[in-house]
């Protein structure tokens, strides 16, 4: 799994033919190739909107520094921040494509302005990269053609192997799932009930749902303790998946965690009232009372801060191999 710099140099250099052929060949040689970004710039996920913006500033620099495409033609970033809301996320993509004309987009953290979003694109041909969103229906939206891509993790490959983990791991027979009340939760509850089915070792003991903002997620882990759950699921992102964590420390609830690779949750270094965190390698997060294993142990943000815009940005890439396929 890659980090917000190397997944967004990769999906650059992967749409760099994509790109050359969607500019208009006419266009004069000194007018940019706009690129657009949609995402978490402000708010709980800025983090991830500014390490994303870290590797499309850096793969557009390397780009316009190697002379750019279609014979010297710069690459320019254009940004918008969606606050992580739905319906600003699908202003910003009209925005981006009407007035800004985009040749291509680049999506943030958060599966719901992304499933938002899609729509937008496929109406109007516009290419997306999904680079951290995983919801299945990102991609995999029933639409042809479909302008939908991804590097990022997708929920339904990621449900198989969150149960398999708690089963081999921990051997976990009744995990009971946590997840957040919005359509990455749904996609995940999709997947995880699908996998359950094919898994015979684990028999989901029961579904909990949580807002964003809840700061006592108490009952909904009581109700699983009671269903005999012996392993939590978790898919959330840090703040709630934080409070998550802390709920279940006051519940002195030894059960251990697994999670999606989103939720930093008890690792984070921010997340108050956390448990000591032992990062490991990239894969399904394991936490026991304890300790934390988790699968964004693989991500570190630099100390190094750059400026965010939400304006124009302009930098550089060379000509590269087509779009990944949809998976």
């Amino acid at each position: 799994m890659m980090n917000g710099y190397s997944k967004c140099r990769a999906l650059m250099v992967a749409g760099g033919l994509a790109l050359a052929v969607a500019a208009p060949l006419s266009a004069a040689a000194q007018e940019p190739i706009r690129i657009g970004h949609v995402a978490a710039l402000s708010g709980a996920s800025a983090q991830s909107g500014e390490a994303i913006t870290r590797g499309l500033t850096i793969a557009i620099d390397e780009i316009n520094a190697k002379g750019g495409l279609l014979g010297g033609r710069k690459l320019e970033l254009v940004q918008r921040d969606d606050e992580s809301v739905p319906p600003k996320g699908v202003v910003a993509a009209r925005e981006l494509i009407s007035k800004e004309k985009v040749v291509a987009m680049f999506g943030g953290i958060d599966t719901p302005v992304a499933l938002a979003c899609v729509p937008v694109v496929n109406k109007e041909k516009v290419p997306y990269m999904a680079v951290w969103a995983a919801g299945t229906g990102i991609t995999r939206n029933g639409a042809d053609p479909n302008f939908a891509f991804r590097v990022s993790a997708v929920d339904v490959l990621v449900d198989v192997k969150l149960l398999d983990y708690a089963s081999k791991k921990f051997g976990s027979k009744k995990p009971g799932l946590m997840l957040i009340n919005n359509p990455w939760g749904a996609s995940n509850e999709q997947g995880l009930v699908a996998a359950d089915k094919d898994n015979a070792a684990v028999e989901i003991a029961g579904i909990e749902k949580f807002e964003n903002n809840d700061i006592d997620m108490t009952p909904q882990l009581t109700r699983l303790k009671e269903k005999g759950a012996d392993s939590i699921i978790l898919v959330v992102n840090t703040p709630p998946g934080a409070q998550m964590m802390k709920s279940r420390e006051r519940m002195g609830w030894k059960v251990p965690v697994v999670s999606h690779w989103a939720s930093r949750a008890a690792a984070s270094p921010s997340s108050p009232g956390r448990p000591r965190a032992t990062p490991t390698s990239c894969k399904p997060t394991a936490s026991s009372a304890s300790s934390t294993r988790r699968a964004s142990a693989c991500w570190r943000p630099s100390r190094r801060s750059i400026r965010r815009s939400r304006g124009r940005r302009t930098s550089s890439l060379p000509s590269a191999p087509p779009m990944p396929t949809t998976p």
